[in-house]
């Protein structure tokens, strides 16, 4: 019977494909209601909206993204300012599987206070001292004194007999990116311009391919840049370079071959795959509004600087793991992945052969490589891609309308500080944002780990030197450069500090009721506590004939040496029992405060001794700041 009704069924009736109404009414049935808008739909900084759910693309499809076809490179950060350990590092990351250099002098922002101190081609010989330049790609992070070092590296390859023309190298001159970091820069444009020019020629004599200049991303990125913020500078910069070169009489076609790109792969994998994918179709428009025939851009990706953290840092592991897949799929030619202690000092072997073997795998084990455009065709991404090109469009656009004394473009949107005014509301929103817990940062504000264990690094960061802009011909406001998790590592700072004064400050979670009734806010507040290095243990409560033993309570109180105490229920428990509980505890000698917000019981509450509320949504920040600030004062005198 069964098959003879199969044998009678049409395919398309049995196996029919839903549309996106039908998807629609089956989501509205789980929502029961609720705002589609709030719950489904996602917005990037830039406000573009995350669907969730995408038609296939109607138009395009697979395009070859890398300037180079295949595999990307594995890129490793050499920085160690000793010569010989930073030979023995550079030769530990080739033979570990990487192969392509980033050399990091001493003043490089990417060195973090590093950095080598080769001054000589004997010295830079040496800290190269191995290495086989015509089996790698090399690329110097861009510096001060950015020709010089692109020289001295030119000098070594003379005196070691290289063809030139045979190797790989990005010379990383990157003096837009240098004023905004540093903040000044020693000579005007037009003599920029010329210098570069120079330069360039210099080393083109010599033999040298190139690319020389580099429009690099970081700089706007780890200063809280969006996206499209990030896109607009790095276009803005481009076109910029652009400009000076033609003006010393390069043609335009060569100029565009001086230049390449860096950008940041954070750990939102549908926006990096989407940067990475907008940056070539805007560098191809602005190669068409030139006239040139456009050609593929050598784009560098490293994981965000932005996004490591100090405590849990072994969560930075996915992070750079999320990081470097995106920019793989994204098509970047190379890719660096930061090791997973970096914002604690210089990074050991161990740490950079983890950062190494993330691009390993992606590209033997998961043969990420092996497909031009994995995300063509995809509706999500398409449509992130096309988003970001119009948003990053108008920023460069921005950019490009900016001006002060007789500066134009991005060098005049920095000096009449336009960029540091968009940057700072970006890092203010952001700030606020991870203050409140609703960008959490794993590890740090959210599930953080009181008993983590230590890591190693073979230096702690040291001191960042200040700017000198004495004799200067162009000045700007310097742009930061942030890590998102800073505030949250203060306050844990603060409680280290004073644990290894005494004890770690703590918080008594006193819990109303049955565990039914207060795990979820004793955990909700525990959380938010060890956020700040405050511990806060929970135990069974002190439930007794389904009523709450507050003698039991104040006795547990005392016995934890705590000041501030927290009060942790369910709602029925808090209308019964909250405000004796308050007072009591306030009566012991505690600062109470309550998890959850008070409603109309919040005048009886704060009457009884309740001084503070802590909810989903309050600033962890200053709540926090609060709570260390009465868990390490001095012992005050028992009001029992």
């Amino acid at each position: 019977m069964t098959s003879t009704v199969l044998a009678d069924l049409p395919f398309m009736d049995a196996f029919a494909t839903p549309g996106e109404a039908q998807w629609r009414a089956a989501v509205d049935k789980v929502l029961k209601g609720a705002d589609f808008e709030k719950k489904l739909v996602g917005r990037t900084a830039d406000g573009v909206r995350i669907e969730p759910l995408y038609e296939a693309a109607a138009e395009g499809g697979a395009r070859p993204l890398r300037a180079e076809a295949g595999r990307w490179r594995v890129a490793a950060r050499i920085d160690h300012p000793d010569t010989a350990e930073a030979a023995r590092l550079a030769l530990a990351e080739l033979e570990g599987g990487a192969d392509s250099l980033s050399l990091s002098f001493a003043g490089a922002p990417a060195a973090r206070g590093f950095g080598l101190n080769a001054t000589s081609v004997d010295a830079l010989d040496a800290t190269l001292d191995g290495v086989m330049l015509d089996l790698v790609r090399l690329r110097l992070d861009p510096a001060p004194g950015g020709r010089k070092h692109a020289l001295l590296l030119a000098d070594l390859v003379d005196k070691r007999g290289h063809a030139p023309s045979s190797l790989q190298i990005d010379f990383g001159m990157e003096p837009i990116g240098v004023l905004a970091s540093s903040g000044s820069l020693a000579v005007p444009l037009p003599e920029l311009g010329k210098r570069i020019t120079e330069t360039i020629g210099n080393l083109k004599a010599r033999g040298f391919t190139g690319p020389f200049l580099a429009a690099d991303g970081r700089t706007w990125h780890e200063a809280g840049a969006t996206e499209a913020q990030e896109l607009g500078a790095v276009l803005a910069t481009a076109v910029t370079y652009l400009r000076l070169l033609e003006a010393q009489g390069i043609p335009l076609a060569e100029a565009r071959d001086a230049i390449s790109f860096t950008l940041v792969a954070d750990a939102d994998e549908f926006v990096t795959v989407a940067k990475l994918r907008a940056a070539r179709l805007l560098w191809d428009r602005v190669q068409r509004a030139c006239g040139l025939e456009p050609k593929p851009v050598f784009i560098h990706a490293e994981t965000a600087w932005r996004s490591l953290t100090r405590r849990d840092p072994w969560v930075n592991l996915l992070r750079g793991t999320i990081a470097a897949f995106s920019a793989g799929v994204g098509g970047a030619d190379s890719i660096g992945v930061q090791p997973f202690t970096a914002a604690l000092g210089l990074p050991d072997g161990f740490a950079r052969r983890i950062a190494r073997n993330t691009q390993l795998i992606l590209l033997e084990e998961a043969n990420l490589w092996r497909v031009a455009d994995p995300a063509a065709g995809a509706g999500g991404f398409e449509a992130l891609t096309q988003a970001l090109c119009e948003q990053g469009w108008r920023k460069f656009q921005d950019l490009e309308a900016e001006s002060a004394d007789g500066l134009t473009g991005i060098v005049g949107a920095l000096a009449n500080g336009h960029i540091q005014k968009g940057l700072a509301r970006e890092r203010d929103a952001r700030a606020k944002a991870i203050a409140t817990r609703r960008e959490p940062i794993t590890g740090t504000s959210e599930f953080p780990n009181l008993s983590e264990a230590s890591v190693s690094v073979l230096a702690p960061p040291p001191p960042m030197p200040g700017n000198d802009a004495t004799g200067a011909a162009i000045t700007v406001e310097a742009l930061p450069s942030i890590r998102l998790a800073e505030p949250f590592e203060a306050l844990r700072a603060s409680a280290d500090i004073a644990q290894a004064a005494g004890e770690r400050p703590k918080a008594f979670l006193a819990t109303l009721g049955p565990i039914a009734g207060f795990t979820a806010r004793s955990g909700f507040a525990r959380n938010l506590f060890e956020a700040g290095g405050i511990a806060a243990p929970s135990g069974d409560g002190f439930a007794k004939a389904g009523a709450t033993d507050l003698d039991a309570l104040v006795a547990a109180f005392r016995a934890s040496g705590a000041k501030l105490a927290c009060l942790c229920g369910s709602d029925e428990s808090y209308a019964a029992e909250a405000v004796a509980a308050a007072a009591a505890l306030t009566a012991a000698g505690a600062t109470v405060w309550l998890a959850g917000r008070p409603g109309e019981q919040e005048a009886a509450l704060r009457e009884a001794g309740v001084t503070n509320f802590i909810f989903a949504g309050c600033d962890a920040i200053a709540v926090l700041q609060d709570a260390l600030a009465i868990a390490i004062s001095p012992v005050s005198t028992s009001k029992g």
